[in-house]
């Protein structure tokens, strides 16, 4: 079975936390608590293939940004997570984004981005057009709108980001794309 290590980052507050538990507990935690530093291991299947995903959910707040270059380092796939209620969030992507490429030392990182609390849509500050419009700026890097409050989402965009790994390994390409073929066939 393939392990792969995933990274939950943004800004505090935007919902990473709740995201992560309601996917590998599936309950939402209503509560906002300062994440410092929270692993969690859940098995999944994606596309017939069992993975276990190591879920790295990290601080939103600027004390423990120091820890960030080691869990991008360590990381194989990224969530970037921005609240729609929250435009601020939202603008910080970037630097998050940037530091990743310059720690990877590569502009091909499995990313996915991620616009939380649409539940919330009666308070939103972030049109979705802004996150279809930085998902092409970054090269196509899939753009999910969530709710943790509702599970709206949520597997999609774990599944999504095995996906994307699994699509810069070359065997695992190779495997899916020819799983693929014989589906249409």
């Amino acid at each position: 079975m393939r392990e792969y290590k995933l990274v939950v980052l943004g800004s505090g507050g935007v919902g990473k936390s709740a995201l992560t538990v309601q996917f590998v507990q599936s309950v939402f935690v209503d509560r906002y608590d300062p994440t410092i530093e929270d692993s969690y291991r859940k098995q999944v299947e994606v596309d017939g293939q069992q993975c276990m995903l190591e879920i790295l959910d990290t601080a939103g707040t600027e004390q423990f940004t120091a820890m960030r270059d080691l869990y991008m380092k360590n990381g194989q796939g990224f969530i970037l997570v921005f609240s729609i209620i929250a435009a601020a969030t939202f603008d910080e992507l970037a630097g998050l984004h940037k530091q990743i490429l310059r720690v990877k030392d590569t502009d091909t990182v499995p990313i996915v981005l991620v616009g939380n609390k649409c539940d919330m849509e009666q308070d939103r500050k972030v049109p979705r057009e802004r996150g279809d419009e930085l998902s092409a700026r970054w090269k196509s890097t899939p753009y999910y709108e969530t709710s943790a409050r509702t599970r709206l989402n949520v597997d999609e965009v774990f599944h999504g980001l095995v996906r994307l790994i699994n699509l810069q390994n070359p065997i695992c390409r190779d495997r899916l794309l020819r799983k693929k073929r014989c589906k249409i066939l």
